[in-house]
């Protein structure tokens, strides 16, 4: 890629203007825990919002969106629901709310509130320190090979060199030079530094995807494109089976890739990701960047507050920007993604789009808006896991007395530890990739129902958190080595239940232990759910307390806050293809739903 000195003026004053900023706000982090690592729960919520917006921000992600945008048309707008993406809702509508009331620090700590001392207790609590911590070391991993590859790509210097007979190729030094210069002020400035640079990272990707749409949508003519899409590729709706037939077309190899994703019985997918989701949205935030905001926020109402911005301006932007990719993609790169042969590799179509159509000025605030993108992302990562080192580990079994002037410095030093061990993992992602996939996809296979349980069954215990974790770990490791070939999703239900099993197995080995503990869990989160015999104990000893009603009112809030979502993921798509009836309708939904939220949910946060 050729890039214009004013490309690269502006990318440059992007990294100064990130740097002198992050390292301005770093005497706030030095104060204590607390103040390093959520900001000291003053940060306003706004701003939490546009951070935690940022960090999901990614480049992978973007690519990924991009790819599956191509090949199933309005219909890839459903396949986030794999992850799925509608877990904010859930977040925004109560599960912010709850969490917050705990008044701790990080997810470990919160197991910890949740269940006790006893040992089940503390065996949950190293089992989410352990998944919270090797979560992070794959994340920086996998970000550090892909922003290296990334950026030999769009970037024109051959930054390769040899040292000590080791050789050092240009994608791993792009990456040392932007994980050093994301480490520099992270590690510096703690949580202030991180959500202020975030923001500031949010503004330039906020215009990059304006920009971005704007030049397609003036470059795309849409009856070029109905020529190219196969039959069905503009209906967001589906029957049993996908019905999409690329042979035609001029890109027939996408249809390898329809069959390689397993996605052809779409139907069938759309009910496993529907009741994956519900579960795993229950679960609640795994311990990461996005539980860390929910946690330094100044209040409850402000945790779900911060949750509802992040959908708010997240998706519309985002979204333009995909689609305007996409379509430049089908439309005027014909010839250079036939030349890719079978596979086309979408890491490669989105640089070449980039150089093909952006004029000078917005290619570098686009380059600038995607290494913020990626900054985002490993900044929040890096900032939340030394948390739990630091509390977790060192402050809870080796000193709790330790000074908030020597935790400060320690939680430094294990930042600093995290991103040396990820950027080795990185320098080995050949060898080490299925260690890396057997941890991330074995740990998040057993998270769902312990996680759920968690929440809403009084029995519930710490020995049936670490056997259901445990059980699920076992059943996803099972499928990961023996039976690759299958989609994760259609076998989620097995790997369910055996993680079922051994949440009931562990929960029974027992009695309940720890009863004021559970009582005292009940009385500052008040979760609905099944807690009879602990809410009749604690109104026996305060008839001023008042139980959680509000399971059919969150329940329909989160309906709408779906649809309210999905609404703002296909409007830009439809704005994009011209399709201007789809568009005004679901225009409609969007202030419908806005509307209804705003009754049933926001007015209510008021009385909290």
């Amino acid at each position: 890629m050729t890039l214009h000195y004013i490309d690269i003026a502006i990318v440059a004053a992007y990294v100064i203007g990130v740097l002198l900023l992050g390292f301005y706000l770093s005497s706030k982090a030095s104060k204590n825990l607390e103040s390093y690592f959520l900001g000291g729960n003053q940060l306003p919520w706004y701003y939490l919002g546009l951070s935690n917006a940022s960090g999901m921000f990614d480049i992978s992600g973007t690519m990924w969106t991009v790819g599956i945008l191509f090949v199933y048309g309005l219909k890839s707008a459903w396949l986030p629901w794999l992850w799925p993406v509608w877990n904010q809702v859930f977040v925004f509508v109560y599960l912010a709310i709850w969490m917050r009331r705990s008044n701790v620090m990080t997810g470990a700590e919160w197991i910890t509130f949740r269940f006790g001392d006893g040992r089940g207790a503390k065996l949950s609590h190293i089992i989410i320190v352990v998944f919270a911590v090797i979560s992070v070391l794959g994340f920086i991993a996998y970000f550090f090979e892909g922003i290296g590859k990334y950026s030999t790509t769009i970037l024109p210097w051959d930054l390769g060199f040899e040292v000590f007979g080791f050789q050092v190729d240009s994608a791993k030094s792009y990456a040392l030079i932007i994980c050093g210069l994301t480490s520099l002020y992270t590690i510096k400035g703690g949580m202030h530094s991180v959500v202020a640079t975030e923001v500031m990272q949010f503004v330039v990707m906020t215009i990059a995807c304006i920009g971005v749409g704007v030049v397609a949508y003036n470059t795309v003519d849409v009856a070029s494109l109905n020529q190219i899409v196969p039959t069905g590729w503009k209906n967001l709706f589906f029957g049993w089976n996908l019905d999409l037939d690329w042979s035609g077309t001029p890109f027939p190899q996408v249809d390898s890739k329809i069959a390689k994703d397993g996605f052809d019985l779409f139907g069938l997918l759309f009910i496993l990701m529907v009741l994956k989701g519900i579960l795993a949205s229950t679960a609640g935030p795994v311990p990461s960047y996005d539980m860390q905001r929910i946690l330094a926020t100044k209040t409850p109402a402000e945790a779900a507050k911060m949750s509802f911005l992040t959908i708010c301006v997240l998706y519309l932007p985002r979204y333009f920007m995909i689609i305007g990719f996409a379509v430049l993609a089908l439309v005027h790169m014909g010839p250079e993604i036939t030349a890719m042969g079978d596979v086309i590799d979408f890491e490669q179509v989105l640089p070449m789009a980039i150089n093909k159509f952006l004029p000078v000025g917005l290619k570098g605030l686009m380059l600038a808006g995607f290494l913020a993108a990626f900054m985002g992302t490993f900044a929040a990562f890096v900032n939340s896991a030394p948390a739990y080192i630091v509390n977790d580990i060192y402050k809870k079994y080796i000193n709790p007395k330790a000074t908030d002037k020597r935790l400060v410095h320690y939680s430094i030093l294990s930042s600093l530890l995290l991103v040396v061990v990820g950027i080795i993992f990185g320098f080995n992602a050949g060898s080490l990739n299925q260690l890396i996939l057997w941890l991330s996809s074995a740990l998040y296979g057993g998270y769902v129902a312990a996680n759920v349980l968690k929440w809403v069954w009084w029995r519930f215990t710490g020995m049936g958190y670490f056997w259901g974790m445990l059980f699920g770990l076992i059943a996803s490791t099972i499928k990961l080595f023996f039976f690759p070939e299958y989609v994760d999703i259609f076998v989620f239900p097995v790997i369910l239940l055996f993680s079922m099993v051994g949440c009931i197995i562990g929960t029974y080995l027992q009695p309940l232990t720890n009863r004021e503990q559970v009582k005292e869990f009940y009385k500052r989160t008040k979760p609905w759910g099944f807690w009879k015999p602990i809410q009749e104990e604690v109104l026996a000893e305060n008839p001023d307390f008042i139980p959680n009603k509000d399971f059919k009112r969150d329940s329909f809030n989160v309906v709408v806050g779906v649809i309210w979502q999905m609404a703002q993921v296909v409007i830009p798509i439809y704005f994009m293809l011209r399709e201007n009836t789809e568009m005004i309708v679901w225009c409609a939904i969007l202030i419908l739903t806005s509307a209804l939220l705003k009754k049933y949910w926001w007015n209510n946060l008021k009385n909290l």
